[in-house]
């Protein structure tokens, strides 16, 4: 059984007197430890996509299972706790609360958590080292650079020991030198940590980092060899 398993998913919006229904009858498997990519033109619903996986929002029709639960059936409330517990989101904007220090931003997601503070402070610490920022612990957003920024994001997403880490295009705001550090640091931890990640993005040669690498175009999912039709 897939980490994550996507069945018949669909998902529509109104835009004034139109319909647009990015997802179709969606389907698809995550294993457990995978790197997925996803990329496709734009309004395709990528970032929709990750959004049902995450349980922010919820499917017209089908299934998503997460880890064996069902989150398409979960309350707002069940979402809120099973999200705290299973999943982290990387953000493109970092969305980083700025009177908060990178110690404080990380840890945000663990007090919602039944942890002791030695606990917490654990997670904190573990996770600051595995993105190399242990020395910039009190340090606030307006002290970093983008791409500590950015680390301190991915921190906080990881901090939890999510099941899933979920990546809205997470290089789309930094300089070329900076999103390859970033780059390299999802593969490391994906490897290393062994955290099943399901990445949006724009960008061929970041979506090329991915184990696995799809297309998401009028309502289907292609691979890399097929052509996406704009």
């Amino acid at each position: 059984m897939a980490l994550v398993e996507l069945r018949g998913v669909s998902k529509s919006f109104r835009k004034g007197e139109e319909t647009i229904t990015p997802l179709d009858n969606i389907s698809m498997d995550i294993d457990a430890g995978e790197f997925v990519s996803l990329m496709g033109p734009s309004g395709t619903g990528k970032s929709t996509l990750l959004n049902l996986v995450s349980g922010i929002d919820r499917p017209d029709s089908g299934t998503i299972t997460v880890n064996g639960t069902d989150v398409t059936k979960l309350t707002r409330t069940q979402l809120a706790d099973w999200r705290a517990a299973n999943l982290g989101y990387i953000f493109q904007t970092h969305n980083l609360i700025p009177v908060l220090t990178a110690y404080e931003n990380v840890e945000l997601p663990t007090l919602l958590l039944k942890l002791s503070s030695a606990q917490r402070r654990q997670r904190v610490e573990l996770a600051l080292e595995a993105v190399g920022l242990s020395d910039r612990a009190n340090h606030y957003p307006r002290q970093l650079s983008g791409g500590q920024e950015q680390r301190v994001g991915i921190a906080r997403a990881i901090v939890a020991h999510p099941k899933v880490v979920v990546a809205d295009e997470p290089t789309g705001s930094l300089d070329a030198e900076t999103s390859e550090q970033v780059q390299v640091l999802l593969q490391r931890l994906n490897r290393e940590l062994n955290i099943t990640m399901l990445m949006v993005t724009h960008d061929s040669n970041i979506a090329s980092i991915a184990s696995k690498q799809l297309i998401l175009n009028r309502g289907k999912f292609l691979t890399r060899s097929e052509k996406a039709v704009i």
